[in-house]
């Protein structure tokens, strides 16, 4: 069976374009659509209350488009609004947390002592203890060191990608990890992926860091097919569309640097 519908993805803004380029290189025959929640950018700042209800308010948003599946594009929304997702959409729900945690365990899964696993990500997300329960449940053995990053998403969403006071911020920021010794560091925000540069730059070319997009990729291959009908091959070319809540021109601006062809699509405004 084949399902021509497209999947829906969400964010807060432009940090889950990240994991849309990973999956439309990944899956070129199924259509996406994206959408950033700008109006109400950060989530990581918000409570567990409100991340519920933004998630469940973008979701019937997507789900009124007609999407077959749906990608938690978000780490926050992941930690704090998958379990209210899930039992209010009546299609699957495919979050970032599950899979990061798995692709790190795998890193430290063949070492004979304890795993050392950082996580980085929003307040929100860190303060949920999403990442740690996660991988206790994978490995009990492993070690968990958190830190949230506050700056990271502004930076990122500011296009201050390559600024020079990017470089003093993330060192200052990371300190504390800095004489942590870790096996793999998870980028626990989908938005830090785009710093991904500098931060290993910062924390030594030597640690593994964990980039969800990846990992998210993986796991939508094996709902494909199983829990959500694929696309039919070698149809239309994939379709792309985006939607946002606030400053279209702002949202296609950054994305230009992320998503190959993005400056010939149309970004719609859209109000939740």
């Amino acid at each position: 069976m084949f399902d021509p519908r497209p999947i829906g993805i969400f964010d807060s803004g432009v940090g889950g374009l990240t994991v849309l380029d990973a999956l439309v290189r990944r899956f070129p025959d199924e259509g996406f659509i994206y959408l950033g929640d700008t109006a109400r950018v950060p989530y990581g700042t918000k409570s567990a209350r409100t991340v519920e209800r933004y998630s469940v308010q973008v979701a019937d948003c997507l789900l009124r488009r007609g999407v077959k599946g749906l990608v938690v594009a978000c780490n926050t929304a992941s930690a704090l609004g998958l379990g209210a997702l899930r039992a209010h959409c009546t299609t699957p729900v495919l979050g970032v947390i599950e899979p990061g945690c798995r692709k790190a365990s795998g890193i430290t899964a063949g070492l004979s002592r304890p795993g050392r696993v950082g996580v980085i990500g929003t307040r929100s997300t860190v303060a949920s203890g999403a990442y740690p329960d996660h991988l206790a449940d994978l490995d009990p053995r492993i070690r968990v060191i958190s830190l949230a990053c506050p700056m990271f998403v502004p930076l990122v969403e500011e296009g201050w990608l390559d600024h020079p006071a990017v470089r003093l911020i993330v060192e200052e920021t990371l300190a504390p990890l800095r004489s942590q010794p870790m096996d793999a560091l998870i980028l626990g925000c989908t938005h830090y992926p785009l710093l991904a540069p500098v931060i290993s730059a910062v924390m030594g070319p030597e640690l593994t860091l964990v980039d969800s997009s990846s990992a998210v990729a993986e796991e939508l291959g094996n709902y494909l097919g199983g829990v959500i009908a694929p696309a039919p091959p070698g149809g239309e070319a994939r379709k792309v569309e985006f939607l946002v809540t606030d400053v279209a021109d702002r949202f296609k601006e950054m994305a230009t640097r992320f998503i190959a062809g993005m400056d010939e699509a149309m970004v719609e405004m859209v109000d939740l």
